[in-house]
């Protein structure tokens, strides 16, 4: 099954698991085994990864230009919102074969999400701007780092995490939808971002192993598999400079309390 969740986008939250395919236990390495492994990944199914590549980057690239769009214009917000949501429900209502017209609805989803994010956005930059390149350059390289790591990982290795992933972002959504009624206090807001982080970090991982998977079963839909590594990597982005701008925010308050001091 696949969901759309909050700061994040469209993601698949149910494991898929192959015609008698089991979940390995986790073992293994970096070194020789891990290049065999990488090696049992065919031509095809390499292939289809630079082109899911490939697509994430013009993807993320289509967002930054949405931010940029919130930035000069103030253009983000709840329609940018919704307009994102729908790009994605019409992608997916979209035969595969029309590949332009998928592509299209994309990357319209993409640069809408980014206006979305735009006002979280225009904050770092009017904050610190080198928050926002810290933030974004952590990301890409836990980003590399966790889908390397699926890669070269025994096939199938990493799918048992789609049950215990799902259930963590069932208690995720639970906890916004009761702060959302009850309210909640910083302590109880960071715990969310936190523990949201780590949620999204394992999809990184997990996703990255069931496109693997999907393709070596002929699943070669690239613009499908680059939207949910384009949405964990945005969720993985937002809760990073969240965390950032307020630890910076807290270091500013305490020094305008040694100065008062």
């Amino acid at each position: 099954m696949d969901a759309f969740y909050p700061g994040g986008g469209y993601s698949s939250s149910a494991p898929y698991y192959g015609a008698g395919a089991a979940a390995s236990g986790v073992g293994g390495g970096w070194g020789y085994d891990s290049l065999k492994n990488f090696r049992q990944i065919t031509p095809a199914v390499q292939t289809h990864l630079k082109l899911v590549y490939l697509t994430l980057c013009v993807a993320l690239a289509s967002s930054a230009v949405g931010a940029y769009l919130h930035v000069l214009w103030n253009v983000g917000g709840m329609l940018t919102m919704l307009g994102c949501v729908g790009s994605i429900a019409w992608l997916f209502s979209v035969p595969v074969y029309e590949e332009r017209k998928r592509y299209g609805l994309l990357m319209a989803a993409a640069l809408l999400e980014g206006a979305s994010i735009g006002p979280l956005i225009k904050l770092a930059v009017d904050f610190d701007p080198s928050i926002l390149v810290t933030a974004f350059v952590g990301t890409a390289i836990a980003f590399a780092c966790f889908s390397c790591a699926a890669i070269v990982a025994k096939r199938r290795e990493y799918l048992y995490l789609g049950g215990l992933l799902s259930s963590g972002l069932s208690i995720l959504l639970w906890l916004q939808f009761a702060a959302s009624i009850f309210g909640h206090s910083t302590g109880s807001f960071m715990f969310e971002v936190y523990f949201g982080l780590l949620i999204f970090v394992g999809y990184m991982v997990y996703d990255t192993q069931e496109i693997i998977e999907r393709a070596h079963h002929g699943d070669m839909d690239y613009i499908k598999h680059a939207l949910t590594l384009f949405t964990d990597f945005v969720a993985v982005l937002v809760r990073i400079l969240v965390i950032m701008l307020k630890n910076a925010a807290d270091k500013s308050e305490d020094k305008k309390r040694k100065k008062r001091s």
